[in-house]
């Protein structure tokens, strides 16, 4: 089995890396699957007390979903993807170790969801961060959920209409990014960070995180119920798919 995640520790911290650096790190059913296991594992691993996130290479945290997969899809696929990101989502909310994203590069779309359901944020000045699903004709029903939590409405009506990427200090400005380094320094700190939290009273710091989720808990719901009904619909039209194909072709033309 191709190793799409990688797993490492360093001291009381656990290190999930995303591993399809050819591809910007996106990500595809399998790849998902690998990275919900590995969350699963540190999370009830009782040497560590904190997790970081981070992406393989120098280019991205992950470019988010591996349109050569969504393309294919019809109404039944896209609302069994909507049940594959739950699960995904459900993990990462539920673990009772803090998460910590190292953000070596982008992180769009449904990567940019992911860094902002993690705790921390460690970036670099070139990163940049967004939800650019409209372009590749991908309706958003998650996004707007956790960004709404971050950033208001207004900001998130900008973000998913224009499908724009935010640059560093626009998202460190927003506080989306806790900490700017250098690009040397991403992970050093984001460590370091792992460290400091993983010494916190365990009990204390399982207990907070379960509370965000419950404080959370009925707008994601609400938008997991919006997504099937509205990914349904979005590829019952077959607009994705035209404009998935439009968009590679674009990219690798």
């Amino acid at each position: 089995m191709s190793e799409y995640i990688l797993t490492s520790k360093q001291d009381r911290v656990g290190i999930i890396t995303l591993n399809r650096p050819e591809v910007l790190n996106a990500w595809h059913s399998e790849m998902r699957q690998q990275l919900i296991a590995a969350l699963d594992t540190f999370s009830n691993d009782e040497s560590l007390g904190a997790i970081v996130l981070t992406g393989a290479g120098d280019r991205a945290f992950s470019a988010g979903q591996d349109l050569n997969e969504t393309r294919s899809f019809d109404s039944d696929r896209a609302i069994s993807w909507v049940a594959e990101w739950e699960a995904l989502y459900d993990k990462l909310r539920s673990s009772p170790k803090p998460i910590i994203a190292a953000l070596n590069g982008v992180a769009a779309g449904s990567a940019f969801q992911v860094a902002l359901l993690c705790d921390f944020r460690i970036a670099h000045g070139d990163v940049r961060m967004g939800q650019p699903e409209i372009n590749s004709g991908i309706a958003s029903t998650t996004g707007p959920w956790i960004m709404r939590e971050h950033l208001g409405l207004a900001r998130t009506i900008d973000l998913t209409l224009s499908g724009r990427l935010m640059n560093a200090d626009e998202s460190h400005a927003l506080g989306l990014i806790n900490r700017l380094v250098s690009v040397d320094r991403v992970l050093a700190e984001a460590l370091a960070l792992g460290e400091e939290l993983a010494n916190k009273p365990p009990v204390a710091m399982r207990l907070d995180r379960q509370r965000f989720q419950e404080i959370t808990e009925p707008g994601f719901r609400d938008c997991l119920e919006a997504g099937v009904r509205i990914q349904g619909e979005a590829y019952a039209s077959g607009e994705p798919a035209r404009m998935m194909e439009l968009f590679l072709k674009r990219r690798t033309g």
